[in-house]
């Protein structure tokens, strides 16, 4: 009886390991517990990024093969006899002369020549609607820079419109209903009897390049656009940049730390977080309707930008300025310098890369805004490329919203187009200011 009792009861070091094989298979069970929900974190993490980067891949996708046919134009190649009792029958060759001249019918004639069968005036019409407007005024900019041209015969490609560009390049089909479908099957038939002849071809859109806005499809281009938006972003840059920079200079260096630079500083974080819209509201009861500066120029428009651009700047140069080791400026003052000449000569160049980096991603956002330059007129219909900074003018983002909005078929291509080359510009300012840290950054 002693002997079975003796054998139960355990010793002080069979306690010890018992209670350590306890703990140790409870550390056991947490780490497992801890890795298996560290792994699911992961897979979240991973999932997450996927999905995005899904996301971002269907988006680019979707607009690269929606916008890559507005870099192709349809044209049909023609010799066209520039007569002279069209053009200028008294042979003065007058400019004004040579710019009223009938084109039309020179261009309108020599497509007629090629189907003779076709005799009827609303045949005739339906005809010449292949040809784009803008074929009569290639003619006469080609007569107006050469008058010596005038009759001779030239051969000139020159652009269809953009119907019969869409049915060239597969989009309209004839499988759709005719009264579907602004082509009919007898224009169909007669641009499949050019093809067959080879004199339609498919060339370069240089006039998406070259042009500014138009009603027709086929001759709108981002040029204007493109003006616009580099004269507004200079008028930012030149008002934002050294307002910003100057500002976050002082509240960092001189301002004293009271209840009033307090409140500048709140408000400043405050005015980065205001919709982009209110600063356009801003700019029309100030800047137009209360100093009386033009609508819808790009000098108004960099202005309004430049107010919001401001408080990112501000931001992010503090925070350069702040990054700056306070052992620069002690070595400084005590050699001797002024606290102008410390900020001036040490800080400000050590902050610089950091603050190109704000500037550059404030610039790239502002780049991107269009709420705030509706509200300032920059929505209007501009045929003409801007100048200088006074002259009418929209930007890309605008541009791209009023493509958006017409009814032509056309212009579906043209938008996505126009957003690809906003995100290019977009693209390579952000990977600028991505590079420029790289470059200057120095930790401390």
């Amino acid at each position: 009886m002693t002997d079975a009792v003796m054998t139960d009861v355990q010793t002080p070091d069979q306690m010890r390991r018992d209670r350590a094989a306890r703990a140790s298979d409870a550390v056991r069970r947490s780490l497992k517990k801890r890795y298996a929900a560290e792994a699911r974190f992961r897979a979240y993490g991973i999932g997450a990024v996927g999905i995005a980067m899904a996301f971002i891949v269907v988006l680019f996708a979707t607009i690269i093969s929606s916008g890559l046919p507005a870099f192709t134009q349809s044209a049909i190649t023609l010799n066209v006899e520039l007569k002279q009792d069209v053009i200028d029958p008294e042979g003065t060759r007058d400019q004004s002369t040579l710019i009223n001249a009938n084109y039309r019918k020179l261009v309108f004639d020599t497509l007629l020549a090629e189907f003779p069968d076709v005799t009827s005036r609303r045949d005739k019409r339906a005809l010449t609607a292949i040809l784009s407007s803008g074929a009569a005024f290639q003619v006469q900019q080609l007569v107006t820079s050469d008058p010596s041209l005038i009759g001779q015969t030239v051969e000139l490609s020159l652009p269809v419109a953009a119907d019969f560009d869409l049915y060239n390049k597969g989009v309209i089909n004839k499988g759709t209903a005719e009264s579907d479908r602004r082509v009919s099957n007898q224009q169909m038939a007669w641009f499949d009897t050019l093809k067959e002849r080879g004199i339609v071809e498919s060339e370069l859109n240089t006039t998406f390049f070259t042009n500014a806005d138009s009603r027709e499809p086929e001759l709108a281009g981002i040029l204007g656009a493109a003006m616009g938006s580099l004269l507004t972003m200079l008028v930012t840059l030149a008002l934002s940049f050294p307002i910003g920079v100057c500002a976050a200079v002082y509240l960092e260096e001189f301002a004293p730390k009271n209840r009033l630079t307090q409140i500048i500083e709140v408000n400043i974080n405050n005015l980065a977080a205001v919709p982009s819209i209110v600063f356009g509201l801003l700019g029309l009861a100030v800047f137009i309707n209360f100093f009386g500066l033009p609508r819808s120029a790009p000098l108004v428009g960099g202005m309004v930008l430049a107010l919001m651009t401001l408080p990112t700047i501000i931001i992010a140069s503090r925070a350069a300025l702040k990054a700056v080791p306070p052992s620069i400026r002690e070595a400084a003052l005590g050699l001797g310098a002024s606290r102008m000449q410390v900020v001036t000569h040490h800080v400000l160049p050590l902050a610089m890369p950091g603050i190109m980096t704000g500037t550059i991603i404030g610039m790239a956002q502002a780049l991107g805004e269009t709420a705030p330059l509706l509200m300032i007129g920059m929505v209007a219909f501009i045929v003409d490329i801007p100048g200088g900074i006074t002259d009418p003018a929209t930007v890309l983002p605008v541009q791209v919203y009023l493509w958006a909005d017409s009814p032509e078929r056309a212009f579906v291509a043209r938008t996505s187009a126009a957003i690809m080359v906003l995100l290019t510009f977009l693209i390579f300012m952000n990977a600028l200011a991505v590079l420029l840290r790289k470059k200057f950054e120095r930790r401390w």
